[in-house]
C-alpha cells in the first residue's frame, strides 16, 4: 500500500490531541492525572507517605513548609478512524477507496508510533472494529485489515458515528466522500449524489442548500465526547474537475438508478459552483465547531496531502 520510506517520514509526526487524555493505559500523552513523567505540573503541600524525593527544598527554605512537585502522567490516547466503505468510494481512475485506505494507514501509523491506541472502523460494520495497540508491531495486521475492505452498497455516516464507543478524550477521524442525503440536498442529488457511466461520475444537479442539521449534530456529539474531530473529504479528481461532454446515460453506483443528461460548458459551471458551495459549507460548519476539514483529491500526491496539506494536525 505504502513504502517503507513513507512510514519512516511519518515517524517524526504526532497527532495533536486538543484535549488532555485520561485513559488508564501507559502511553506518550499527557494526562489530567498526576504521575511520574518529566513534565512539571504543579506544587501541593506534603502529605505523610509522599515520596520525599519530590519535596521542593527551595520552597521549604523560603516558606518553612513542605511542598512536593507534581508531574503530568503520561497516558495512552485513542485515535478512532472511520472509513466510508460505500460503493461511491470505489470510483475514479485513481479510486477514492485507495486514497481513503492510504490516509487511514498514515494516521494509524502516527498513532501506533507514539504508543496511542488505534481503532479502525468500517462504517458498514461498526460492530467489527480493528483494535491496534503496542506500537509499530501492529502495522502488518493493520495493513491486512485495510486490504480486506470492500467498498459496496451504502453506508450511513451518522448512524455509524452514533455507534462509536467513545470512552475519553481522543482524536476521531472521518474519511468519506460525504455524498449522502444527510449532507447533500435530496432534491438535487440521489443518495450518494454521483453517477458513473463507464467509469465516469457527476452529480445530478447543483448542491444548493445542504442539510446542515446532521453535520451540526455530529460535530456537537464529538465535542461533547471531548474529541479532536477531523473530516477528510475524499473526492476523485474527475469529480473536482469535470471533463465529460455530450449526452450521457449516468448510472447511480449504489442503487443503479439512471439519469440521461447533456453536459455542456454551462451545466458543468453550475455543477462546479454547487460543489464549491457544498465543500465551503462543510468547511464553515467544521470551523464553527472547532473541527478540522480538508478536501483530499485523488489527483494530489499522498506525500503532499500528508506532509503539507494536513500538517496543521500535528504537534511535532
Amino acid at each position: 500500500m505504502l513504502d517503507a520510506s513513507f512510514f519512516d517520514r511519518l515517524s517524526r509526526l504526532r497527532l495533536a490531541m486538543g484535549h488532555r487524555t485520561s485513559m488508564n493505559l501507559t502511553g506518550n500523552r499527557k494526562s489530567m492525572q498526576k504521575g511520574s513523567s518529566m513534565e512539571f505540573s504543579d506544587f501541593r503541600e506534603y502529605i505523610p507517605g509522599d515520596d520525599i524525593r519530590r519535596i521542593d527544598w527551595n520552597a521549604y527554605g523560603r516558606l518553612d513548609r513542605l511542598y512536593v512537585k507534581e508531574y503530568m502522567e503520561e497516558k495512552e490516547a485513542v485515535v478512532s478512524i472511520l472509513i466510508d466503505t460505500s460503493a461511491s468510494m470505489d470510483y475514479g481512475e485513481k479510486k477514492k477507496s485507495e486514497l481513503a485506505c492510504k490516509l487511514a494507514a498514515g494516521f494509524a501509523y502516527m498513532g501506533l508510533n507514539n504508543m496511542d491506541r488505534v481503532m479502525l472502523y468500517d462504517m458498514r460494520r461498526m460492530n467489527q472494529p480493528f483494535a491496534a495497540g503496542g506500537g509499530k508491531r501492529a502495522i502488518p495486521r493493520l495493513a491486512d485489515w485495510l486490504g480486506h475492505r470492500s467498498f459496496e452498497e451504502t453506508a450511513d455516516i451518522a448512524e455509524a458515528l452514533w455507534k462509536l464507543p467513545v470512552k475519553g478524550p481522543g482524536v476521531t477521524i472521518l474519511i468519506s466522500d460525504f455524498l449522502q442525503e444527510a449532507f447533500v440536498e435530496k432534491e438535487h442529488l440521489t443518495k450518494k449524489g454521483y453517477f458513473a457511466e463507464k467509469g465516469h461520475s457527476i452529480g445530478k444537479g447543483h448542491f444548493a442548500d445542504a442539510e446542515q442539521e446532521t453535520l451540526q449534530q455530529l460535530l456537537r456529539f464529538l465535542n461533547y465526547k471531548k474529541q479532536k474531530t477531523v473530516l477528510l473529504h475524499v473526492l476523485a479528481k474527475e469529480e473536482l474537475s469535470v471533463e465529460l461532454t455530450g449526452t450521457r446515460n449516468l448510472i447511480d453506483m449504489e442503487d443503479q438508478s439512471t439519469l440521461r443528461i447533456t453536459l455542456d460548458a454551462a451545466s458543468i459551471r453550475v455543477y462546479e459552483k454547487g460543489l464549491r458551495e457544498f465543500t465551503d459549507r462543510m468547511r464553515r460548519e467544521c470551523a464553527k465547531a472547532g473541527a478540522f476539514y480538508e478536501v483530499c483529491s485523488t489527483g494530489t500526491d499522498i506525500y503532499q496531502l500528508i506532509f503539507q496539506d494536513l500538517r496543521i494536525l500535528y504537534d511535532i
